[in-house]
This record gives C-alpha cells, sequence and structure tokens, in this order.
C-alpha cells in the first residue's frame, strides 16, 4: 500500500459513538442518585378565618422556643439544652399525674369495640369521610391494645410546639429537632423492648408482624411536634 493511500484512510466513528451512547445508557439506569431527606414534621394547617379554633388547654402544649441567641425557652423557663430531652420525656409520660401537664387515658379493648360498632353504623348510614376515618382510628386503637394490653394515650390535643427565631443558627436548630426526637425515640425503645423483645428502630416495617407492632408503638407514643414559621422575635 503507498503512503498516500495510507494517509487518505479515515477511522470509522460512528460504531465508537454508538458505543459511548449505550455505556450513558447504562449508567443512567443503573446510578442511584441520592436523594435529599429531611426532618419529618407536622406543620400547622392553613388558618380558616371563618372558622372558630377549638380551645386548646395549656397544659397539652409543650412551648418550646429559640432566640436570636440560640437562648432556649421552654414553657416559658429558660432551659439548658442538655435538660430538653427529659422535660419532653416528662410532658409525654407525666409519670408523676402532674395537673400542669397533659393526662393520659386508659384505652381498653372494650372502649375500642364499642366505639368500633359506633363507627362503623354512622358508615353504613352515611358513608362519610368523617366515620370512615373514625373506623380507621378505632381498629387501629384495638390492634394496639391487642399487642399491648390496655395502654394510656396522650389527649388529641397534647403537642409539642417549636417556634424558632430567624436568627437562630443552624446549629442550634439541629440540636432542639436532635432531643426532641431522642425524647420520643427512648419512650418508642423503652416500650417496644418490653413487649416484644427489641428496639423500636430494628422493627422491620415490610413484615406484616412488625408493622402491627410499629402501629402499636406510635399509638402509644405518637410523633407530636409541630414547628412554626420563625419569627423576628429577637432577643
Amino acid at each position: 500500500m503507498s503512503r498516500r493511500s495510507r494517509e487518505n484512510e479515515e477511522i470509522n466513528a460512528g460504531s465508537m459513538a454508538d458505543i459511548a451512547f449505550l455505556l450513558l445508557i447504562f449508567f443512567l439506569v443503573t446510578t442511584t442518585m441520592d436523594q435529599d431527606t429531611g426532618i419529618l414534621r407536622l406543620l400547622p394547617p392553613p388558618l380558616d378565618i371563618t372558622v372558630t379554633p377549638p380551645p386548646v388547654k395549656e397544659k397539652n402544649v409543650y412551648e418550646v422556643l429559640v432566640n436570636a441567641n440560640d437562648q432556649l425557652l421552654v414553657e416559658g423557663n429558660f432551659m439548658d439544652i442538655k435538660e430538653l430531652k427529659d422535660g419532653a420525656i416528662e410532658f409525654f409520660t407525666n409519670p408523676s399525674n402532674r395537673d400542669d401537664l397533659p393526662e393520659r387515658r386508659p384505652v381498653t379493648k372494650a372502649m375500642c369495640e364499642e366505639n368500633l360498632g359506633k363507627a362503623k353504623a354512622i358508615l353504613a348510614s352515611t358513608g362519610s369521610f368523617e366515620a370512615r376515618q373514625a373506623v380507621k382510628k378505632w381498629e387501629e386503637k384495638l390492634s394496639a391494645v391487642l399487642l399491648l394490653g390496655t395502654y394510656n394515650e396522650l389527649p388529641g390535643s397534647a403537642i409539642v410546639s417549636l417556634q424558632n427565631d430567624n436568627g437562630t443558627s443552624y446549629e442550634m436548630y439541629i440540636q432542639v429537632q436532635n432531643e426532641l426526637q431522642s425524647a420520643i425515640n427512648q419512650l418508642r425503645d423503652e416500650i417496644s423492648e418490653k413487649e416484644f423483645g427489641k428496639k423500636y428502630n430494628e422493627l422491620d416495617p415490610l413484615k406484616e408482624g412488625d408493622k402491627e407492632k410499629i402501629k402499636a408503638v406510635r399509638a402509644v407514643y405518637p410523633q407530636r411536634i409541630s414547628e412554626a414559621e420563625p419569627k423576628n422575635t429577637g432577643n
């Protein structure tokens, strides 16, 4: 072959482009993208100015405020961040039956069966959404009683109300969140270990048996942390 003919030869790049395209598709299909995770919190619903909100007893609200100086004010008193977890646990459990903390009321099998029967009767006659929700609620409570026996529950209005300042540092914000969540996690672990022999986070939500156990533990200690919009409260 002459030198001139070798210089005129071209490399066929068509097949290389096809291979590169196939590799691109392969990586797009097989690569796992990291998903952003956030802190699960109950946000206050939009305020309906035409409806008068029901009164809420002060003892059923555990008020946690953080100002622009990262100072913690709990129930109107300054508190060290290290004391917040124990304070939240006391609010959720009220071990001394204090009058200024939520009153935990017993949930029995007879109570659940009676209210479930009433809710089903209303659902059969009206078919309303409220009746359907009531049936679901009492079915879940009955399931919890069958697993745990009679247990004490918080009032429906009992909640931890968290309010930050716009000047609150991110580090302090995370510390407060961690302490409040740790309180709930500890209580759930204690009852789960006592009743089922394993910690709450060791229960597998994909297993049918564990799924019911998780619901039962949540019935006793629900996630009741509501976070309001930050305000400019200053110091």
